[in-house]
């Protein structure tokens, strides 16, 4: 099935008469995308799920005030992410615990899930992945897995190019480090 460009689907979103039909394109086209991006994100697969549900709500509200200043796909992004964010805040303030708990909270339901099925090494990976801040995690992720440019992820988070690069460089020397520190 050919995709169909994001211009297009704000056509059709604009039109009453097929305003369901573009929504629906639009999920065709990024669901997918930003469930592995929340879920690389919140870890768990049924907060991914839920997230992104509430990420496509805020945009079936939202996608007709969309004003072009930026991509399509960078402004769901960033919804997505806001979503994730506000998610492990929430998590963090109920349970009253740091962000690096949450973090080993989230290591272990990566090792406990029935919804991963990655290796012995997709799993350091992200146990690794899991040891990074959350703002070099969220960098790391849209560059490495969502092959996102910097100018595309400055958009998303609203972060300058050159602290994107900085962060993102960090990160993979964390990564390397602790990969060389397993088994």
């Amino acid at each position: 099935m050919k995709q169909v460009e994001d211009e297009e689907i704000l056509l059709k979103f604009k039109d009453e008469q097929t305003r369901t039909l573009a929504f629906n394109l639009l999920l065709q086209k990024y669901q997918q995308k930003i469930y592995w991006h929340i879920r690389r994100l919140v870890i768990d697969h049924d907060d991914a799920d839920d997230l992104v549900q509430e990420t496509f709500v805020k945009i079936w509200k939202n996608l007709a005030n969309f004003r072009n200043d930026s991509q399509l796909y960078t402004w769901i992004y960033r919804i997505a992410t806001n979503e994730s964010i506000t998610h492990l805040n929430r998590k963090k303030n109920k349970n009253n615990i740091s962000i690096d708990e949450v973090n080993t909270e989230l290591a272990e339901t990566l090792a406990a899930s029935t919804h991963f099925d990655g290796n012995k090494i997709q799993r350091q990976l992200q146990a690794a992945i899991l040891t990074l801040p959350e703002k070099q995690r969220i960098i790391f992720n849209m560059k490495y897995f969502d092959d996102m440019k910097y100018d595309e992820i400055s958009e998303v988070l609203g972060t300058s190019v050159g602290a994107l690069k900085a962060s993102f460089h960090i990160a993979v020397k964390k990564i390397e480090l602790f990969l060389k520190n397993v088994d």
